[in-house]
This record gives C-alpha cells, structure tokens and sequence, in this order.
C-alpha cells in the first residue's frame, strides 16, 4: 500500500525520524496495520474526527476519569482516547512479554537478597547507599517472606520505541503501579466507536484482564487456604487513580474496602460485612507503606489496618504488592536494572534501558 493513497491526515504526516507505529519507516504501512490504514482511508478524516468527539462525550458521561489535583482548575480529566490506535505487531508482543518477564525476575531475586545476604551490594552491583539510604527501604519487615518469594505481584513497566524501532525500558514501577483499567476502557470504547474497524482482525482480547488478575492473586495466598477471600485496598477517593481501584475491584469480582472496614484479631485479617466477620486473605492495597499501618508506620494514618504488617509476619495475609518494593520505584536504582539481571540471572536484558550515564562512575553508561 502506497502512501499516496492514504486519505489526507495520513497521507500529510511526517514522523520526522522517528519511529511511525503506524506507517512505519517507509511510511508505507506495517504488514500488521496495513488492514487498518485501508479502513481508515475509506473511512475518511471528517469521519474520525466525529467519532473522536463522540468517544470524548462518551468518556465524560461515564466518568472514566483520573484526577490531577496540582491543576486548581481541572481536579478531573477525562481519559485521553487516541482514534489511531498502536498496533503491537504478534513478534514485538512476544519479546516484551519476554523482556518484561526477565526484568520482574530480577528485580524479585534482588529484593529477595536485599533483606538477606546483600550480595549484590557487597559486591557492588548497585551501590549500598542507593538501597540502604533509600527511604523505601524498610529493615523492619525484611523478614516477611511473601509465598513463593515473589514480592512484585503486578509490575508496571513504561516503555517507549527508539528511532530505530527498538522497545526501551523508561521506567520501573514496582509498588502500587496503575493504567491498567484506561488499557480496558480504551479498548472498549474503541470497539464501541470502531467496530468496523476491528472487525475479523486477530486481536488479542484484554477484556479478561480481571479475571486473570484476581486468579494471579489467589496463587499468592497462605498455603492450605482453599477459597481464598481478594480484597482490593486504594488510597481513597482523592487518589488520581480512584476509578481504576473501583474499576479492577468490579472486573475481579472482589471487595473494595476501606481501612476502617478490616480489622486484625488473632493475627488474622478480617473483613466486617453485614453477616459477621470474613476472612480475608490477600489484600491487593493501591496505598503507599507510610499509610499501610498505624502500629508500622504513620501512627496518625486513619487510612490503613492497625496490625496487618504483623498478620504478613505471621502468614496469614499476603499484601500485593509487598511493603517493601518500593526500592525498586527508585530512578536511580533503574540504572543498574540490566546490571541486575546479569548478576542474578546470568542473562543479558531482552529490553533494555533508555541510554542512562550513572554520573558517580567514570564510564557510567548503564
């Protein structure tokens, strides 16, 4: 397909060197997207404009939000939708998953050793202050041993594409990462706003996502635990991720609760609810570690569960994530990630970093 026939908007496009997910770099089209570009030229530009101001109205109307409270004039926005869609090529998916995959593994073994034997820091891998110096680093719950080890459940990796097309790490984010619900919505609304678009293509489904994260979770609860009771735990209605926590507590079928609705008797974790107590096993928590727990941490917190760091200790409750993965949000710990995952792993990064200079070394390129 030719990019003279393109219909005007594309066919007006300069990607000015960089990396066109669409049009790739002949501007030709990819052989994933070229079924699209022909749908988007007979369809034309009038067209897409229309049916963007019609998603817009819809993403209002339905309050598909996230707030941004350093704006005094707008708190809430409207997810952004973009009508050209970023198609992901089966091959591209493939080695992210990979990518991604590998990197988690390393940053869990590091935590793991972090709280233990500090190999890696006493050889040098990252340096000591990097982690012990960090405010996130929390020696007094190290020794809580999350089942099977895995202390980062859910990962939040941001990549970005190259000029060259390469997929690059940007960012890590290990604790409390969020997005995913506008990934959903987005692809909702766009088969809703699209559906002549998408139709008989082989598009991977993303609308199982809450099932599959609510099974993932349950694979992390206290062993000899048959039924195990999710619960999801946000921040409040004032965190700018609000309507994801409401959005993955419905599509995991599971409790959205409040500190003040758990309670800890017994070492264990309990959810009152208008029958009685229920057991409640793990805990997906959106709230930072300073507010977790009272007797743990922020004594003035009203948000958190008195006493759920010490049911952790005792194994009755899994937190996802785990209390101390916030070592690995840390900008400057990003740098050493591909060093990492050849200490650990004895591997090279499928996905590695945007070009990143470690200042304090004389050839520090990560």
């Amino acid at each position: 397909m030719e990019s003279e026939s393109l219909s005007g908007g594309l066919r007006d496009y300069d990607p000015q060197g960089w990396f066109c997910e669409m049009l790739g770099p002949d501007r030709s089209g990819l052989p994933h997207t070229r079924a699209i570009l022909e749908r988007f030229d007979r369809i034309g530009l009038e067209v897409l404009r229309q049916r963007a101001r019609d998603a817009e109205i819809e993403l209002y109307d339905q309050g598909i939000t996230f707030a941004v409270h350093s704006d005094r004039t707008a708190i809430d926005r409207i997810l952004p939708f973009d009508v050209i869609p970023r198609v992901i090529g089966a091959k591209d998916w493939e080695l992210i998953e990979r990518g991604v995959i590998r990197r988690v593994r390393a940053l869990n073994l590091f935590l793991a050793e972090v709280y233990g034997a500090q190999r890696s820091l006493a050889e040098g891998v990252v340096p000591a202050e990097l982690v012990l110096g960090n405010p996130n680093y929390r020696p007094v719950v190290g020794e809580l041993a999350p089942p099977d080890g895995t202390r980062v459940n859910v990962d939040g990796t941001d990549l970005v594409r190259g000029a060259d097309g390469r997929f690059l790490v940007l960012e890590d984010k290990a604790r409390t990462p969020s997005g995913v619900s506008y990934v959903v919505e987005n692809r909702h609304l766009m088969q809703r706003s699209f559906s002549d678009l998408m139709r008989d293509l082989p598009v991977r489904p993303v609308s199982d996502y809450g099932r599959r994260l609510h099974e993932a979770l349950c694979e992390f609860a206290p062993p000899a635990v048959l039924d195990p009771q999710v619960v999801l735990l946000p921040s409040g209605v004032l965190n700018s991720a609000y309507f994801e926590h409401v959005f993955l507590a419905r599509e995991m079928g599971v409790p959205l609760v409040e500190g003040r609705d758990l309670v800890v008797e017994g070492d264990r974790v309990w959810m009152r609810t208008v029958a009685g107590l229920q057991r409640v096993v793990v805990v997906y928590r959106r709230i930072d570690d300073d507010f977790l727990d009272p007797r743990a941490f922020r004594p003035d917190s009203l948000l958190g569960v008195p006493g759920i760091v010490e049911a952790c200790r005792r194994g009755t409750v899994t937190l996802a994530n785990a209390i101390d993965t916030g070592v690995c949000d840390d900008k400057a710990l990003y740098a050493y990630v591909p060093r990492l995952i050849r200490f650990f792993l004895a591997e090279e990064p499928i996905l590695e970093n945007v070009a990143t200079w470690i200042c304090r070394e004389p050839e520090g390129l990560a």
